[in-house]
């Protein structure tokens, strides 16, 4: 039925919904005030505190002493370091009514787009003070927004910066199909709204060589690869221990070597006047970040770690238990971890554990750097971005298993900062290569080595003599955005 009928009902109800904002807004009086310089107004359409990248962006513009307006859905925590900076102030959009759950879909549907797109216009219109001087919309999602911040920056004159994180057309193909009407008016909506703005940023290079060829932008284009704050870093082992005293009670007790708070955690133990350390019989520990969707098929992690049991059991003791801790939330979250649990439960499992857990900002970079390996299961919709989890795991000194596919090679070079792998049998193979002799693992060893050599990193799948660097956020966003929002003012030296 959405397909037959709902579908085309909700473009219809997007269309009257648009064309009533348009020519209400047509009929208002444009300020005729400037935008106010050294202002910016950063977009996203869902819950701050887990837009990690837009978080980010915020924090560099006001270290500039951008007056910096983040905007979108209150929910999760922001990192810590946006809550101390003078010069940013949250504007939240309001949720929809509770009570919209009780109605059929056909009358709740219309009156949440209305009511979404009132709030953004409130905002970009009224709660901001004055024009700002930079518009920055995360994309995806499409629709609305990019409708909203053109017709915005039209009439106030702000400049639009869009920063492509993935394409929104795509992510809805992988529900209705790419053939499907929806997916279709959705790219031709997500085209001509995208196509004019004053900037575009891109995470992949992959990304920015398909839309200039295919949708012809204007305006500035750069690339900006995702990099991690200056704050995600390798844990030490106290750390390490402070961060497992405290989760201890979410763990699993009899798959895990015996400890006692405070002296010990499953990983570390304190002896008598002196610092934590790292024991020696720790299981190795996995961190998997996901939002839980359609893009990251957890099936495969799943049937990885089985086939992983199996050659842990034979092993004679040459391979490790694992400790798999997955954060994140999103809607696919319960059914897999039912199956989790499934394969856990009676002796199904005696060598592999997965715990799922969300954990505050503060934490989530203590827990990637106490991981021994990264497990990425991102496929890319579009095949042209990267997950931001691997990322995150590079700035904390953690090699990557990822999931292979189209520009991944920007990110992970296979067999430098971690490896690769196609299909379930492909990712028990690497754990085994990598864990094996652990907590003396020397492949493993190997990978980790690399992160402590620097600055960044460069795809050298055409050249195997180039070395493999890295850098942080900051220094990535200085020499890619600053001079888009400040093209006459240079860094010093």
């Amino acid at each position: 039925m959405w397909d037959l009928l709902a579908g085309p009902v909700f473009l219809r109800i997007i269309s009257v919904v648009a064309l009533l904002c348009v020519a209400r807004l047509l009929l208002w009086k444009k300020s005729p005030s400037k935008p106010s310089l050294r202002s910016v107004a950063i977009l996203v359409l869902g819950d701050i505190g887990r837009s990690p990248r837009m978080m980010y962006h915020a924090e560099s513009f006001a270290k500039l002493h951008f007056e910096t307006f983040l905007i979108g859905y209150k929910g999760s925590r922001p990192v810590p370091s946006l809550l101390s900076l003078p010069y940013i102030r949250f504007l939240y959009l309001s949720q929809p009514p509770l009570a919209l759950r009780k109605f059929p879909f056909i009358i709740s549907a219309p009156i949440k787009i209305a009511q979404q797109i009132t709030s953004i216009l409130r905002v970009l219109l009224w709660r901001i003070p004055h024009p700002p001087e930079f518009i920055l919309v995360q994309n995806p999602p499409s629709i609305p927004t990019l409708a909203l911040v053109w017709l915005v920056g039209t009439l106030r004159g702000s400049k639009v910066i869009i920063d492509w994180h993935n394409l929104g057309y795509s992510i809805l193909a992988l529900n209705l199909g790419s053939n499907h009407i929806f997916v279709k008016l959705a790219r031709i909506f997500e085209a001509k709204f995208g196509q004019s703005a004053h900037a575009h940023l891109f995470v992949t290079r992959a990304m920015h060589d398909f839309l200039v060829k295919e949708w012809d932008l204007q305006g500035l284009k750069a690339i900006l690869h995702d990099r991690p704050p200056a704050h995600f870093h390798p844990a030490n082992a106290s750390e390490i221990h402070e961060l497992f005293l405290r989760i201890s009670p979410f763990l699993p007790t009899t798959f895990l070597p015996v400890y006692d708070p405070p002296m010990s955690t499953p990983l570390t133990q304190v002896s008598s006047h002196a610092l934590p350390r790292l024991r020696p019989d720790r299981p190795a520990v996995l961190v998997s970040s996901t939002s839980w969707t359609e893009d990251e098929d957890f099936s495969i992690l799943l049937d990885g770690l089985s086939e992983y049991e199996h050659r842990a059991r034979a092993s004679c003791g040459a391979l490790p238990r694992v400790l798999v801790l997955v954060t994140g939330k999103g809607p696919l979250r319960d059914a897999y971890m039912r199956k989790a649990q499934a394969l856990q439960g009676g002796d199904h499992w005696q060598w592999v554990r997965v715990i799922s857990m969300w954990l505050e900002p503060k934490d989530y970079p203590v827990l990637l750097g106490s991981a021994d390996l990264g497990i990425s299961l991102h496929s890319s919709s579009s095949a042209l971005d990267l997950p931001m989890k691997i990322v995150d795991m590079f700035g904390c000194g953690v090699p990557v298993c990822a999931l292979d596919f189209a520009c991944l090679s920007e990110l992970v070079i296979d067999g430098k900062n971690g490896v690769i792998f196609q299909n379930a049998a492909g990712l028990a193979d690497q754990l085994e290569n990598l864990l094996k002799g652990f907590p003396n693992a020397a492949r493993l060893e190997s990978l980790r080595a690399s992160f402590r050599r620097t600055v960044e990193p460069r795809n050298v799948s055409n050249s195997e003599d180039e070395g493999w660097v890295w850098n942080s956020w900051d220094d990535n966003w200085t020499r890619v955005v600053r001079p888009v929002v400040l093209p006459n003012v240079h860094v010093a030296g």
